[in-house]
């Protein structure tokens, strides 16, 4: 129970003020624990790092992979696949984990974003192999790339709207993906 309450207290911290809000006297002030107490959960904020990928981006993938399979077609999965990854900008556990992966982390918390990060991008190769791309996962990479650039937009609080960033690389994504699809014929 303490140690949600710490994640929450984490994922609070991390969207409002980047990885700088997210100390143990924060996090203690937050949960009303003793600092020491939250030592007893956490070696270190690398720790309480790994522990929120490792609790919220399968949360995430599953989300996405629903999406996902709700569309018939190559190519309505390719949209859920990017539309549901921004749909997620919104959300507090997504900002925090965008304000941790742009601070200080050790290598294994780094790793562990890395393979999550790897994880959406096999969950749409499958749907570039249905269109026939010649190096489905490559697409997927970059397609993901997109996405992340995409993401970064609408965290940055760019002049445009976000309604407009995600349908931009919605289509970025689909005319992309059809170019390729034509050039194989």
């Amino acid at each position: 129970m303490q140690r949600g309450a710490l994640l929450d207290a984490a994922r609070s911290l991390l969207s409002e003020g980047g990885t700088e809000a997210l100390t143990f006297p924060a996090l203690a002030e937050r949960t009303g624990l003793a600092r020491s107490s939250v030592y007893e959960y956490f070696r270190s904020r690398a720790a309480v790092v790994e522990e929120l990928c490792a609790v919220d981006f399968p949360v995430w993938a599953a989300e996405i992979e629903a999406a996902m399979a709700a569309e018939p077609s190559p190519e309505g999965k390719i949209e859920a696949y990017v539309r549901s990854q921004l749909a997620l900008v919104g959300d507090r556990r997504h900002r925090a984990v965008v304000a941790i992966s742009a601070g200080e982390l050790d290598a294994g918390a780094r790793e562990k974003i890395r393979a999550a990060h790897g994880g959406l991008v096999a969950m749409i190769v499958e749907a570039l192999e249905a269109l026939g791309l010649a190096q489905p996962r490559l697409s997927a990479m970059l397609l993901q790339g997109v996405v992340d650039a995409a993401v970064r937009r609408v965290e940055l609080g760019a002049a445009e709207d976000p309604d407009v960033i995600i349908e931009t690389a919605v289509a970025m994504a689909l005319w992309g993906v059809r170019g390729q699809a034509d050039d194989r014929v």
